[in-house]
């Protein structure tokens, strides 16, 4: 446990706050909206690290009016004491002092989520202003914090009113209440939706923590009058469940274990569905590791480990049989991994991967142990025959894969043979430039390849809807010749041997019609590409193609219109007798519209696809992808604006 006697001596400072508001992409990555997600997070994760370590039990997020937001925990509280070197408080350090925390030794906490000690000081760097109240040892103090604008400069979290006591008061906590600046921002505002998911998956990865959202803002200020109270007894094993609503499970109660060893912690939960696909979740200390680590690996060699042992041991696999491969027995898998731990190391600047190189062996040796005795006991023998039998004929299905992938590569050797007549290929072999538009219809395709820079763009029509892979086995997937063709022309393969440094485009574009056919078959390739091929959009390969929506015409002058706002503005500009053309399709469009519209780099509007939370993004494609229709009924219902009317003006009439 860590040590109860928290003061300001403890916060080590490093740096004092320098440059964020000059520079805040460094910090929080974009001044869009997830960068104003990011300070809130910031705020959050210091209370989740309180709370987790033992100190607490309750995190609670308020929306209000204004766009401003709070933040309140039960924990020790920030401490008030004099910093022995900087003699200012505790909590002004904090917030002012850029890596400066109590997270750089082990004494204060046992694992941490923020790392680096620059999340409340960035937070309060790019905030109009903020406030924090502090409850210790009986009395309530408060500290005010603003950003002026002093000449032409701004200076960031300035001190407004000094730390005091303003009560009396029972218990112990923090709350931080601050407005992100919109000379930041702009008019972004939080969305309760978003802050909602995230903490869900707090909630789920903290066994029995207690997290309380309120969105108390008006309508008009975005509210949603939303309050949800989040807390999982059950921990990551209620999480794989949840994950796994809409799909068949093989068995009703996931696998579970936890294992401590010093400072070290690991659990893990698993559950096996029908589907062919693996869906591992990892993190480390509540941060997810979507790219892996060394805590995955380990992971998978245990349960590779256990089940060949198991299988042997009760005569399922015999003699002569060679074991499974990982492979096998993680079709179908959903797991969550999470370990928590000190001396974190992560590879790279997003904490995408933990590197640290024992972890493979101590979670290898910890959840091997704990799982094998777990198959053992009453109850898990059937769970565990079952997962056998799903890992023996997924090694049939691999094997008939292999072989259809080997006489795929022997046509590919005739330059493509599935291609010819397909694919409209480009003359450039700098992959690292060349773009491939994967377009709906041959008329589209047609426009499309007349429209293109031969050079460096690539042209794919797709001949139909592509199969929805989410519901089909690796065999048919393989089988289709639109999802055939376009894996032979990326030239990647396709997971578990999907190989990013093969790829032959830098961006993979897709480009379909505005209407219902066009966003189910975006949806149809994001699925697959997800599925079987997640890095490159993990990596940003993946774009969808904006074609506009509207033409206004007056005389020579001539303007296109992406939306519905865009065409407001766009009519007020050129008056009321400008011509007014819709285009349905991108068929409509002529290879010069199409080329200064959406395929001119120069011009042209792109939508990168990323991921923000893997867990989150499977969770939406199993239901709207997936065979429960009720739970997608249920989805849309929730989620779906059905007030929404679209309407826009032509010459003076308003069409709705």
């Amino acid at each position: 446990m860590a040590n109860q006697d928290y003061k300001a001596g403890d916060i080590r400072v490093l740096e004092g706050l320098d440059a964020v508001r000059k520079r805040p992409g460094m910090y929080i990555g974009t001044t869009g909206a997830k960068g104003m997600h990011h300070i809130l997070w910031e705020i959050i994760d210091n209370s989740v690290d309180e709370v987790a370590n033992g100190f607490g039990d309750t995190v609670k997020i308020e929306l209000l009016d204004d766009n401003v937001a709070r933040v309140t925990d039960n924990g020790r509280g920030v401490p008030v004491d004099k910093h022995p070197k900087l003699k200012v408080s505790g909590v002004e350090v904090v917030f002012t002092q850029l890596h400066a925390g109590a997270k750089f030794d082990n004494d204060q906490y046992s694992f941490s989520g923020g790392l680096h000690g620059v999340g409340a000081s960035v937070t309060n760097a790019l905030s109009e202003w903020l406030n924090v109240e502090v409850k210790r040892d009986g009395n309530l103090y408060r500290i005010e914090f603003y950003s002026p604008e002093i000449g032409s400069k701004i200076k960031s979290g300035v001190v407004k009113t000094p730390l005091t006591v303003v009560g009396k008061t029972k218990g112990t906590g923090t709350i931080v209440t601050f407005k992100p600046d919109e000379r930041v921002f702009g008019k972004e505002k939080f969305d309760y939706a978003t802050v909602a998911e995230r903490m869900r998956d707090v909630a789920y990865l903290n066994k029995g923590m207690t997290i309380v959202i309120d969105d108390l803002r008006m309508p008009l200020d975005g509210g949603t009058d939303r309050h949800d109270v989040f807390c999982y007894k059950g921990g990551i094993a209620d999480y794989v469940q949840y994950l796994n609503e809409g799909r068949t499970v093989l068995y009703d109660k996931p696998l579970y274990v936890e294992a401590k060893e010093d400072k070290f912690e690991v659990e893990v939960a698993i559950q096996h569905t029908e589907a062919y696909t693996e869906n591992i979740y990892s993190y480390v200390n509540n941060i997810p590791t979507a790219e892996g680590g060394t805590h995955e690996v380990g992971f998978k060699s245990a349960v590779t480990k256990v089940f060949n042992d198991y299988a042997r041991k009760n005569g399922i696999l015999k003699d002569k049989q060679a074991n499974l491969l990982g492979e096998d027995f993680r079709e179908g898998m959903v797991a969550v991994i999470t370990v928590k731990m000190q001396n974190v190391q992560f590879e790279g600047q997003t904490k995408g991967k933990l590197g640290n190189p024992e972890v493979r062996q101590k979670v290898e040796n910890l959840v091997s142990e704990k799982l094998a005795e777990l198959l053992l006991q009453r109850g898990y023998k059937a769970t565990a025959e079952k997962i056998i039998a799903k890992a023996m004929g997924a090694a049939k299905t691999r094997e008939a894969a292999k072989r259809a992938k080997d006489l795929s590569r022997q046509q590919n050797k005739l330059q493509g043979l599935n291609l010819v007549g397909k694919l409209a290929s480009c003359s450039g072999k700098n992959a690292s430039i060349n773009e491939l538009f994967i377009v709906e219809g041959d008329s589209a395709g047609g426009s499309a390849k007349q429209a293109r820079d031969r050079f460096f763009q690539a042209i794919l029509p797709l001949r139909g809807k592509p199969l929805n892979v989410e519901k089909a086995s690796l065999e048919k997937i393989l089988a289709n010749e639109e999802f055939a063709t376009l894996i032979s022309a990326l030239g990647t393969g396709i997971d578990p041997d999907f190989d990013i440094t093969s790829l032959r485009y830098d961006k993979v574009i897709i480009l379909a019609d505005a209407d219902q056919d066009g966003a189910h078959i975006r949806a149809l390739l994001l699925t697959f590409f997800f599925r079987y091929m997640r890095q490159l959009i993990t990596e940003g390969h993946v774009y969808i193609g904006m074609p506009p929506l509207y033409r206004l015409q007056k005389k020579d002058e001539i303007l296109y219109c992406y939306d519905d706002a865009a065409l407001v503005e766009g009519q007020k500009k050129m008056g009321k007798n400008a011509l007014l053309q819709r285009f349905k399709g991108l068929g409509e469009m002529n290879p010069e519209q199409l080329w200064d519209t959406t395929m001119d780099p120069a011009k042209r509007t792109l939508t990168r696809v990323t991921i923000d939370d893997a867990a989150m993004a499977d969770k939406r494609i199993t239901i709207l992808m997936g065979d429960d229709s009720n739970i997608r009924k249920d989805y849309i219902y929730k989620y779906a604006d059905f007030n929404k009317v679209d309407s826009f003006k032509i010459a003076g009439k308003t069409d709705e």
